[in-house]
């Protein structure tokens, strides 16, 4: 018996509901320690990196931590959109967890150890070996490290204790000939070593493809059903899931297997502004080969058996109250681990005092690289959502934000201007920066909101319609990037006061 046959004689099947985590979470690596699964993703320039999920049914993913939680970990100087912490695997082996990653113009390739994922984490330990999306693999009491230096899927063992490289550098395959041979995974199974790859480009022709061999070292033959997963196909074609590739296969405890991978999904036409979501899918094993859903493309729902019951997904939506909160409490750590910052946070920008959130602005913005934005900013997870908060301004320019890159990003603020008080919409789009509502206050204070949809955000002030931006503006197609929709306070310069801040999903 084949495919998804197996699944079916373990257990009920239920309803599997992709992205399992949906909105800005790329690269997704898991590791399974007996029925518990943790999950982590890529993070790029936001601090702090790495977040970290927890699960026990594979549906349900609570975020336990971050990986990079301390300027000494994770050097983010003058990093841009395009840079910082690329693709990381999370591994366990006697006891330790592993994380191995890259940080793009800020140090290479290094990893990190902790004896529990939620935290704390190591120093990092630097590594020789270059090349993005670096990985681990334990057998023997040896540790191998697979990365991708110059477009070469390439082997060396490192010592785990110390980082130091203990064999010489072995390329071991360049893929099927897709561009971008990256995201390198090596596992074994029923005596061969698999070598799991992305090829393509992580656009709409990304695809998993697949290598094995007898010896850890090679030669790697390439299977030849590749790629084993993707949906530039005729079958996949039509799906509004796309981008499919950059997969990491694991073993559940009941002895199936799975892989996680990454995809986007498209709002108004070929865009996508959420960014790059982890989905799930089984692996089955036919001929020697490592099979993706029974070679079919993925779909938002799917009935399969899971390893154990999930429990119905919680809401994301929050209500953010700053009563209560330490004054010299980080807000990234003191209001929940989603919360992030642009780079690393300069700590006398934020300040918690009678119940508000004080932000202070650097005088750069959202669109300066090189000078650490003052800004509280969490993944946009659903494309209908509502935000809302309420600011008092009171001197320079703060509100709300949806930011995407440097490049492309709206704001919704305050600006104290010739004495008076302005609630001002901003879009800048590439090299586009314009102001789409200008509205004279008679005091310094306003309610705030943006009501998301599939294809346009609107912006409402005090309950009222002033602006409108299509979403296909802030997509990786148009402003470009890795990463998705951020939302959250921001202030580019002078002080704002925020009251709270709403997150609810209206899907």
């Amino acid at each position: 018996m084949t495919g998804l046959f197996n699944f079916f004689l373990s257990g009920v099947a239920a309803i599997l509901i992709n992205p399992v985590l949906p909105g800005f979470h790329p690269d997704p690596s898991v590791v399974a320690v007996g029925s518990d699964y943790y999950l982590v993703n890529s993070s790029f320039h936001y601090f702090p990196g790495v977040p970290v999920y927890h699960s026990r049914d594979l549906q349900n993913w609570e975020q336990i931590g971050n990986v990079l939680d301390r300027p000494s970990q994770l050097p983010l100087h003058h990093a841009t959109s395009w840079q910082g912490i690329y693709a990381p695997t999370i591994r366990y082996h006697d006891g330790t967890f592993y994380m191995i990653t890259t940080n793009v113009g800020n140090g290479g390739n290094f990893m990190v150890t902790a004896s529990d994922p939620a935290g704390p984490w190591s120093e990092p330990l630097w590594l020789e070996q270059q090349g993005i999306d670096p990985s681990l693999y334990f057998e023997d009491g040896k540790c191998y490290m697979v990365s991708n230096p110059d477009g070469v899927i390439t082997l060396c063992e490192i010592d785990p204790a110390t980082g130091r490289t203990l064999s010489p550098s072995k390329a071991l395959w360049t893929g099927t000939g897709g561009r971008y041979p990256e995201g390198p995974h090596i596992y074994r199974h029923d005596g061969w070593y698999y070598l799991l790859i992305s090829e393509g480009g992580t656009e709409l022709a990304h695809k998993l493809t697949v290598a094995r061999s007898r010896d850890i070292y090679g030669p790697y033959e390439s299977n030849p059903a590749n790629p084993i997963f993707t949906h530039c196909s005729a079958a996949g074609q039509s799906s509004n899931i796309q981008g499919t590739g950059h997969g990491d296969f694991f073993q559940a405890a009941d002895g199936s297997w799975w892989t996680v991978f990454l995809a986007y999904r498209r709002y108004g036409g070929d865009f996508h502004h959420l960014g790059r979501e982890t989905f799930l899918a089984p692996v089955t094993w036919s001929g020697g080969w490592p099979v993706v859903n029974d070679g079919k493309p993925v779909a938002e729902q799917m009935r399969l058996t899971l390893p154990e019951q999930p429990a119905p997904r919680s809401s994301r939506d929050r209500h953010y109250a700053f009563s209560g909160l330490e004054a010299g409490s980080c807000p990234s750590k003191a209001l929940g681990h989603e919360w992030m910052h642009i780079q690393e946070p300069v700590p006398a920008n934020y300040a918690f005092n009678g119940g508000k959130l004080l932000l202070k602005g650097t005088g750069g913005g959202l669109g300066d690289d090189s000078w650490n934005p003052t800004a509280l900013l969490r993944r946009q997870e659903a494309a209908r959502a509502y935000f809302e908060t309420r600011v008092t301004l009171r001197n320079g320019e703060g509100g709300l934000a949806l930011y995407q890159i440097s490049g492309g990003y709206a704001t919704f603020s305050l600006r104290r201007r010739g004495g008076s008080t302005e609630a001002v919409v901003h879009f800048r789009i590439r090299g586009l920066s314009h102001e789409a509502a200008v509205i004279r206050l008679r005091g310094n204070a306003a309610k705030l909101a943006v009501l998301a949809r599939e294809d346009h955000y609107e912006f409402l002030l005090d309950g009222r319609e002033i602006a409108r931006l299509d979403t296909p503006l802030l997509s990786t197609e148009v402003v470009g990037g890795f990463t998705g929709v951020t939302v959250g306070m921001y202030c580019a310069e002078g002080t704002a006061e925020f009251d709270y801040f709403d997150y609810t999903e209206t899907d």
